[in-house]
């Protein structure tokens, strides 16, 4: 078979000693437009992970490389003035011209051809090539030129960055932090070879041309590194190795992503790789690593499928299905790594303490967690769960176990919570004429027991025509507060839990169906008339139309929200939220998608927010003042035109100035129109964003489903409750159980179900040993 590899970087390379290697019969050519040994950038680096695949399948190369690089375990954060240090990590950083070097050398021991100087323009160059395996990087022509069939996504990311190098010696990966006048900057820093390191400068583009580096040349722009810098330098220079480049050596990240990765041009197969295809952060450090193990991917697929040319649509299929799953997930787990670094000026860096700050930038990327944290560096981990527990008021004796920050209690007002979990509200379609029933006692009172620090009860209706459904409850009777206060008596009888009411008004989306009949479809019969802010139908062609709310309707609502109220306090609940989310009334003020008002309520987000306003501070001046209340919000519509996660940080802030202590940080449900990008923790990254750019205290939701989960979140402070849903419906007892689980022995049971603890206690310790005991997997980068 004849392959040509364009262009001569890790992955083209790899890849045609890989197939050279499993057949020498094999034609193979890769064409760079540089000189023979000669290449630009600094150091690469990838995971012990990554080196140990190649050993599978290469264990030359692996041994050559392995001769060359710079390892370490360490992390460091130079932050405000502090240095903290975490190991574990496994690193391997190699200089980039090194490890082409030795990809190039062994290339040419199996008989690769290597043509150098010779810049191709298009795949069509090589006419007789049964596969031309296009790896010329981001700004890739043959991607260009068949964009209509590859279908790129480039997303081009707003802050930039410079490629420097020093000869500064590190014996860690170190991240340092400094703030100028206009705004922080970051250095990435990391040693390759014995002499000198990587030395990459971030900051965003409103910094950078604050401080003029726009109309700056490479050597001015070094200057300013330098003395920016020049206290972590220790008098040494910074180096640039930018002269191939055109104008600024300041760039911005590109995100590449093809929804298709090969094509047949007429003559031959052409198949992109490495960053012609896809990109990946620098943030996780993860380029190289996607373009080795491209290049793995591809060869095991040929051994699979066949290496004749007939082979090669199967090969390239199969490749692409496979292989693009694995990027995903690394490309996500990048962006949010990504992410994290451009708004750390903005949300962490005046925020959040070192301590905080150093557990917040570890797991940036939600694919390291709390007790991989632990299995990394268990030292560090439990001196941080000290601290934490600290900062929230745990008194330790010397020499005795922090409890997982999870287990941490949490105070808002004269509410104290033994823990960070609360039970999130969750329609049950089972009330009969809004009365919460010996259902609501047994489902609210069994989630009561199972540990949770809270219980909050399903959206609560303010009148009869605010219900979702005929089923749902309401708190608009005398005969309603008594049946809650039925509950909470119970609650506070039996256990230690809190208990929680949400009230709200279902608006556009009331008179439907319970779930199990057709959710958000109309009654059959017996509907009532719809409010909201503009006339809507939620599901275009069935819903009723709603009609806009006059004043005088606004009026009455209003009153009614602040009539629940009065009547939450006196069923004894602890804590009450204001329902503003998912295309409710007070919602549809809030989002533009359901607002179209030309009046002082539509218009501007000031404007949208001024009714849900007014409904809060009448409510918060009824409600008890030593007693809590949050605010639920959608912090995303999730479809183009609506609210947005900038605009939630406004909406909270306005709730904030009101006088909210929380905001409940959920999304969607307000069109059906909507693309939520789902996945576990999906909806956290809108309470991080608010709680730190907002300065309130938030509730994470969605998919968080095991205490790993809470205790990361809570943890590195994006928010400081985590509602849980779903598993609290499959198990009541699930915080129990979760303490358990994670070793955790201190949360005290109901004492009718203490008999169980032990016995719980031990099988998961032992599932725990026998994890334990097995091989240790090779780690990932942070």
């Amino acid at each position: 078979m004849k392959v040509v590899c364009i262009g001569g970087g890790p992955a083209g390379l790899y890849l045609a000693l890989l197939m050279k290697k499993r057949n020498p019969a094999h034609d193979i050519t890769v064409v760079e437009r540089n000189k023979p040994y000669d290449t630009f950038g600094w150091g690469v680096v990838f995971s012990d992970a990554t080196l140990e695949n190649m050993r599978a399948w290469d264990a030359e190369t692996a041994a050559d490389i392995e001769r060359a690089f710079n390892h370490w375990d360490d992390i460091e954060l130079e932050f405000k003035g502090r240095t903290i240090r975490s190991g574990g990590h496994g690193f391997v950083g190699i200089g980039r011209k090194r490890l082409l070097n030795i990809l190039q050398r062994r290339c040419e021991a199996l008989g690769v051809a290597l043509e150098f100087e010779r810049e191709v323009e298009s795949d069509a160059d090589f006419p007789d090539a049964d596969l031309v395996v296009a790896c010329d990087g981001v700004n890739s022509k043959v991607r260009r030129k068949h964009a209509h069939v590859f279908k790129p996504d480039i997303v081009t990311r707003p802050n930039r960055f410079i490629w420097l190098g020093t000869h500064r010696r590190y014996d860690a990966f170190n991240f340092t932090f400094e703030k100028t006048e206009h705004g922080w900057f970051q250095a990435h820093v990391y040693q390759f070879d014995p002499d000198t390191t990587t030395f990459i400068v971030e900051t965003p583009e409103q910094v950078w041309r604050a401080h003029g580096l726009d109309r700056m040349d490479t050597e001015a722009s070094i200057a300013f590194c330098e003395k920016l810098f020049a206290r972590h330098l220790q008098g040494q220079p910074l180096m640039s190795n930018a002269r191939h480049l055109r104008g600024s050596a300041w760039l911005n990240f590109q995100r590449v992503r093809c929804e298709q990765w090969s094509l047949f041009n007429g003559h031959s197969h052409v198949v992109l790789m490495g960053d012609a295809v896809h990109t990946a952060h620098f943030a996780i450090g993860s380029g190289t690593k996607l373009a080795l193990e491209d290049a793995i991917e591809l060869v095991r697929q040929f051994d699979t499928v066949g290496y004749s040319p007939a082979d090669i649509p199967e090969v390239l299929r199969r490749y692409q299905a496979l292989r693009s799953v694995d990027v995903l997930r690394l490309q996500n787990a990048a962006w949010n790594a990504m992410e994290w670094f451009e708004a750390v000026g903005e949300r962490y860096a005046d925020t959040l303490p070192p301590e905080q700050f150093m557990y917040s930038m570890l797991t940036r990327s939600q694919r390291i967690s709390h007790e991989n944290l632990r299995l990394r560096d268990r030292a560090w981990l439990e001196g941080y769960e000290r601290w934490f527990a600290g900062q929230a008021g745990v008194t330790l004796a010397p020499g005795a176990a922090a409890p997982p920050p999870m287990f941490t209690p949490f105070t808002l007002r004269g509410v104290t919570l033994k823990n960070r979990v609360v039970v999130s509200p969750m329609a049950q379609y089972s009330a009969m004429d809004g009365i919460a029933g010996d259902y609501h006692l047994v489902h609210l009172g069994a989630r009561a027991m199972g540990g949770a620090a809270m219980v909050f009860a399903e959206m609560t209706c303010v009148s009869a025509e605010g219900r979702i459904t005929p089923g749902c409850p309401g708190l608009y009777t005398e005969a309603q507060r008594d049946a809650w206060k039925r509950i909470a008596d119970w609650i506070h009888s039996n256990s230690d839990a809190k208990f929680a009411l949400q009230i709200g008004h279902a608006g556009a989306k009331a008179s439907t169906r319970v779930a199990w009949d057709g959710i958000d479809q109309p009654l059959p019969e017996g509907n009532w008339p719809l409010l909201s802010a503009s006339p809507q139908q939620y599901l275009e062609g069935v819903s009723q139309q709603s009609r806009a709310m006059t004043r005088a309707d606004m009026d009455q609502v209003r009153e009614q929200f602040v009539q629940s109220a009065r009547w939450a306090a006196e069923a004894g609940a602890d804590w009450l939220e204001l329902h503003c989310a998912h295309g409710y009334l007070l919602s549809s003020f809030i989002s533009p998608l359901t607002n179209q008002r030309t009046d002082e309520y539509g218009g501007a987000l000031e404007n949208r927010l001024r009714y849900p306003l007014e409904v809060f501070a009448a409510v918060r001046r009824v409600w008890p003042a030593h007693l809590p209340m949050s605010v639920r919000i959608s912090a995303h519509d999730w479809v183009e035109g609506g609210t947005t996660p900038a605009d939630a940080v406004r909406i909270a802030r306005a709730f904030k100035a009101a006088g909210a202590d929380m905001v409940d940080c959920s999304s969607g449900q307000v069109s059906k129109l909507e693309k939520p990008v789902y996945g576990r923790m999906f909806q956290t990254p809108f309470s991080d964003r608010i709680r730190n750019e907002a300065g309130i205290a938030t509730i994470a939701v969605g998919a968080i489903s095991e205490a790993d989960h809470v205790n990361s979140i809570i943890a590195a402070g994006r928010a400081d409750l985590c509602a849980i849903a779903r598993p609290h419906l499959a198990n009541p007892a699930w915080t129990l159980d979760q303490a358990a689980r994670i070793g955790y022995g201190a949360l005290d049971w109901p004492r009718p179900y203490r008999s169980a603890k032990g016995q719980l206690e031990s099988n998961y310790a032992r599932e725990r040993a026998q994890a334990q005991a097995a091989a240790p997997q090779a780690k990932e980068p942070v």
